[in-house]
C-alpha cells in the first residue's frame, strides 16, 4: 500500500469521527437517539477501516520484506569478463523475478578472499560465490581435472571435459550443502616472464606465482621457486619483485597490467581452468519454485554468454598485450616438449590420487 493511499484512509477516519460529533451537537434532544445510532454506525465503520488499514499495512510490509537479497562473492576486478558476466546474471535474475531476488556482486575480493569464498558459501556467510574449480583440487581431486596441463588445451576440449566433470561436481557440492549454477572457462593459460625462456631449464630458481595446486606443482617440476599470490595481490607482487614469472591467461595479464612488469608472453595454451558459480543449498531451497527456475535459467544463459566472452577476450587480450609493448611469442619446440613432460607427470600423479573416480572421469572425457 502506498503512503498516499494510507494517508487518504486516515483522512476518511477523521471525517467519520467529525461527522459523528456534528450529529450530537447539531441534532435536537429528540434526535439524540438517532444521532447515537448514526454515531455507532460511524464508529463501526471507523473500527472496520482501522482494521483494514492495519491489515493492508501488514500486507504491504510483508510484500516489502518478501524481497530476498543474496551476496555473491568474487575475487576478480569489476571489469573482468567473469565479473561482468556475473553482474549480468544478477540483473537477469532480478528482472526475471520482478525484484523478488536481488543479487549483489562483490568484486575484487572485497567480501572474501579467493581462498575463503567456497567456505563462506558453504557456511552461509555468503549466499553465493565464484571460485576457480581447479584451486580446490587438494580438497577433492576431481575439482582439479581442468587444471591439468595439456589435458584439455582448447575451448572444444574444455567443454568436453566440463561435460564429464559436471555431474560429479554437482553431486559433491550437493553433499557439501551447495548447488552448482554454472561454469565458464578462462582463456588458455600461457607463461609470462621478465626474461626470455627457451626451455624449462630457464625457469630454474625463478620466483613463480603459485595460485593453485597445479601451478605449485609445475613450479616444483621445473625447479622454479613457488610464491603463493592471489589475483587481487598480483600487481603489487610484481611491482615489488615478489613474482618474476606466472602462468595465467591473457585476460588476467590485461587486468593486472602484467605488461608493466613483464616483457614476454608465451602462448603455450596449457589448460583452460573454469570459474564455477555456486550457491548455498539452504538459500536456494528457501526460494519458491518460480524463483529457483529463474535462477537456473539465468545461470544457463550466463554459461553460454560467458563462453562466448572468453573466446572474444582471448583474442582481444593478446592484441592489448602487444599494443602495450609485450612480446607475444610461440613457445620453442624444446619448451613445448618440456612442458608436455610436466603435463604427463601431473596426469599420472592425479590418476594415482583420484583413483577410480579419476579414471572414470578420464574415460568419459575421452569417449
Amino acid at each position: 500500500m502506498t503512503a498516499n493511499y494510507r494517508n487518504q484512509l486516515i483522512k476518511l477516519l477523521i471525517i467519520c469521527r467529525h461527522l459523528g460529533n456534528v450529529l450530537i451537537t447539531k441534532c435536537g434532544l429528540k434526535s439524540k437517539v438517532n444521532a447515537f445510532i448514526h454515531l455507532e454506525i460511524f464508529n463501526m465503520k471507523r473500527k472496520f477501516l482501522s482494521a483494514a488499514i492495519g491489515l493492508i499495512a501488514c500486507l504491504g510490509m510483508g510484500a516489502a520484506q518478501a524481497q530476498t537479497k543474496w551476496d555473491l562473492a568474487s575475487a576478480y576486478p569489476a571489469n573482468n569478463f567473469h565479473t561482468e558476466n556475473l553482474t549480468q546474471f544478477a540483473t537477469d535474475v532480478e528482472k526475471a523475478t520482478s525484484g523478488k531476488l536481488k543479487i549483489t556482486v562483490h568484486a575484487n575480493a572485497s567480501l572474501f578472499k579467493a581462498t575463503e569464498i567456497k567456505r563462506a558459501v558453504q557456511g552461509g556467510q555468503a549466499q553465493a560465490g565464484e571460485v576457480i574449480q581447479a584451486n580446490l583440487q587438494n580438497e577433492w581431486q576431481i575439482y582439479g581435472a581442468d587444471g591439468l596441463p595439456f589435458l584439455a588445451d582448447s575451448y572444444d576440449e574444455s567443454v568436453k571435459l566440463q561435460n564429464a566433470q559436471r555431474p560429479m561436481v554437482e553431486k559433491k557440492l550437493a553433499e557439501q550443502g551447495m548447488v552448482y549454477l554454472y561454469a565458464v572457462a578462462w582463456p588458455p593459460q600461457g607463461i609470462y616472464t621478465k626474461k626470455p625462456i627457451a626451455s624449462a631449464a630457464d625457469l630454474r630458481g625463478v620466483k613463480w606465482r603459485a595460485y593453485s595446486p597445479a601451478t605449485a606443482r609445475i613450479a616444483d617440476l621445473v625447479k622454479a621457486q613457488p610464491v603463493t599470490v592471489q589475483a587481487a595481490e598480483l600487481s603489487q607482487a610484481l611491482a615489488t619483485g615478489v613474482v618474476e614469472a606466472t602462468m595465467t591467461s591473457g585476460a588476467t595479464g590485461v587486468d593486472s597490467k602484467l605488461y608493466e612488469h613483464m616483457k614476454y608472453y608465451y602462448d603455450v595454451q596449457a589448460w583452460l581452468p573454469k570459474n564455477m558459480v555456486i550457491v548455498n543449498r539452504k538459500a536456494f531451497d528457501a526460494l519458491d519454485k518460480a524463483t529457483q527456475t529463474a535462477v537456473l535459467q539465468a545461470a544457463a544463459a550466463a554459461e553460454s554468454r560467458g563462453l562466448a566472452a572468453s573466446k572474444r577476450v582471448d583474442t582481444d587480450s593478446k592484441a592489448k598485450l602487444k599494443a602495450n609493448g609485450m612480446q607475444v611469442v610461440e613457445a620453442s619446440a624444446q619448451l613445448k616438449a618440456d612442458l608436455k613432460k610436466v603435463g604427463d607427470t601431473m596426469l599420472s600423479e592425479w590418476l594415482e590420487k583420484s583413483g577410480a573416480e579419476g579414471q572414470a572421469l578420464l574415460n568419459d572425457y575421452k569417449r
